[in-house]
């Protein structure tokens, strides 16, 4: 049961890669630049699905990421998830998540510096059994950054979790992925994501995935995503997926 209980606190924390990323990197945020439309005093929902698959069973989560635009240039955000892990051998389980508290704040912007840069960090609450999530608090501190080029966009970044308790150890994760507006309502785009070990005698994690997202209306958003892994898929998982349905206000 340990192998998924770090598996559901890794993704908790990085959002499940590049559909989460749309909601910039770490999943809830929508990317720097992108985040203009909504601005200050904007609110959006994600009500969202995530998983993993791997050899000794699956699991995941789903909840929602509320995300306010509090004043110019910050982003509070409180994502709420309830856990759930699927082990080959043992019986399901289901349970309060890893309930995430962030804050983003851009202190860089592309119109002046080339680039937007931000910083997220991220707080990760006890979740209610070890069976679905990390029973220990733990803190992401990262910079993400964004460039744009008509209708293609890059961003990413990367940073490190204090992740402290029982098998636990601390780790880093560095991801990039590129965004193309293929038509007016629907962007699709591919991301490079790789994670150091998060466990005493773990091992490290690289994922290549591929998303999209479709503007059902102006006010209303689907998200999906699917990533193989492509380093240590036996130790980690064989594969992530995410959808979600994006309420912005």
């Amino acid at each position: 049961m340990r192998e998924f209980a770090v598996l559901r606190h890794r993704h908790g924390c990085i959002g499940f890669r590049f559909a989460a990323d749309w909601a910039g990197v770490c999943g809830s945020a929508l990317p720097l630049g992108r985040s203009r439309a909504y601005g200050f005093s904007a609110l959006w929902i994600y009500a969202f699905a995530n998983g993993a698959v791997g050899r000794d069973g699956s699991g995941g989560e789903a909840g929602l990421d509320f995300n306010y635009g509090a004043a110019p240039d910050l982003q509070l955000t409180a994502v709420l998830p309830l856990g759930y892990a699927r082990p080959a051998r043992e019986d399901a389980a289901v349970n309060l998540g890893n309930i995430e508290l962030a804050a983003k704040y851009r202190v860089l912007h592309q119109d002046g510096f080339g680039l937007d840069v931000a910083v997220f960090p991220r707080l990760f609450l006890p979740a209610g059994s070890a069976q679905v999530g990390e029973r220990h608090a733990s803190f992401l501190l990262p910079v993400w950054v964004e460039k744009d080029w008509g209708n293609l966009s890059g961003f990413g970044g990367g940073g490190c979790v204090l992740n402290r308790g029982g098998e636990s150890r601390d780790f880093c994760l560095i991801g990039w992925t590129l965004a193309y507006q293929l038509l007016p309502g629907l962007q699709v785009g591919g991301e490079a994501f790789h994670q150091t070990s998060d466990t005493k005698g773990g091992r490290p994690n690289t994922v290549l995935g591929i998303g999209a997202k479709y503007d059902v209306t102006g006010n209303y958003h689907l998200l999906g995503y699917f990533g193989p892994t492509v380093q240590n898929a036996a130790e980690t998982e064989r594969y992530t997926w995410y959808g979600s349905i994006l309420l912005t206000f």
